[in-house]
C-alpha cells in the first residue's frame, strides 16, 4: 500500500494532528500486514481498525478537506470513492450475515451441551451444526470472491489532482484494510485455514470461548466500518448536492 508523502496546499499538512493521528494509525495497521490472524489477536486488530475509521471520519469532516472534495477537478474521485463506499457496506452486511449465522450455530451447540448437563452434544445436533460450517465456508468463500473487486485498479493521478491525492490515497488504503481485516477473520470463524478434522473438533471443544470473540467481531468489525462508510457516503452525498 502507498504512503503518503504528498503536500497540499487545501488539504491541512502532514503536520496538522488529525493527518498525523490517521497515519500513524495506517503506519500501525501496515506493520500487522502478513501476520497471522488469531482468536487472541482479533480485538487489537478491530481496535486499531475502529481508531482509523475515527480519524478518517474527523478528517473528512473538516473544511479544508470539504472543499478540496468539492472542486470540480475532485469529481471523478468522489465519484469513485462514493461508489466504493457503498460497495464496501454491501460487504459489510454480508460479513454481518455470515457472524449471525455463525453465532447462532454456537448458540445452538451451547444449548445442546447444556441439555445434556455438560456432556457431548447429540449426534442431530453435531449434524445440524456441521451442515450450518458448511453453508457458512460456502458465504465466506463467496465473500471472498466478492472483495476483490476493491481496489484492483492503481489510483492514477494527473498534476491538477495534487489537492485530492493524499486524502483518495488515505480513503482508498483504509477501504483495503476493512476488506482485508473483513477477510482475515471470516475466514478464521469458518475454519478454512486448517480445516482437519481434528482442528475441527479442537474448534468445537472451545466453541463457548469463540463465541466470546465472534461476539466481539461482530460488534466491533462489521458494526464500525458500517456506520464509517454509511457516514462517509452521506458526507460525499450531502457535499456533492
Amino acid at each position: 500500500m502507498a504512503n503518503l508523502h504528498v503536500r497540499s496546499n487545501s488539504l491541512p499538512s502532514k503536520s496538522h494532528p488529525i493527518v498525523t493521528d490517521v497515519e500513524d494509525q495506517l503506519c500501525r495497521l501496515r506493520s500487522s500486514e502478513g501476520t497471522s490472524t488469531s482468536a487472541t489477536s482479533v480485538p487489537a486488530t478491530l481496535a486499531s481498525l475502529r481508531d482509523l475509521h475515527e480519524g478518517i471520519n474527523n478528517l473528512i469532516m473538516m473544511p479544508s478537506t470539504q472543499e478540496a472534495l468539492c472542486h470540480e477537478n475532485s469529481e471523478k474521485w468522489t465519484n469513485n470513492l462514493l461508489e466504493e463506499s457503498l460497495g464496501l457496506v454491501d460487504l459489510c452486511g454480508f460479513a454481518r450475515d455470515v457472524l449471525s449465522l455463525t453465532k447462532g450455530s454456537l448458540q445452538d451447540l451451547q444449548s445442546s451441551i447444556r441439555r445434556n448437563r455438560g456432556e457431548i452434544a447429540t449426534a442431530d445436533d453435531m449434524n445440524a451444526y456441521m451442515t450450518s460450517r458448511k453453508k457458512i465456508n460456502k458465504m465466506v468463500n463467496k465473500f471472498i470472491k466478492n472483495s476483490k473487486v476493491f481496489n484492483q485498479n492503481p489510483t492514477a493521478f494527473s498534476n491538477e489532482d495534487s489537492d485530492i491525492k493524499a486524502i483518495v490515497t488515505m480513503l482508498k488504503e483504509t477501504e483495503a484494510f476493512d476488506v482485508s481485516v473483513l477477510k482475515s477473520v471470516l475466514i478464521l470463524m469458518s475454519g478454512e485455514r486448517g480445516s482437519s478434522k481434528k482442528r475441527r473438533w479442537s474448534l468445537l471443544s472451545k466453541f463457548a470461548r469463540t463465541s466470546r470473540v465472534h461476539s466481539e467481531v461482530e460488534k466491533s468489525v462489521v458494526l464500525s466500518t458500517c456506520a464509517h462508510s454509511t457516514s462517509r457516503s452521506q458526507g460525499k452525498i450531502c457535499k456533492m448536492s
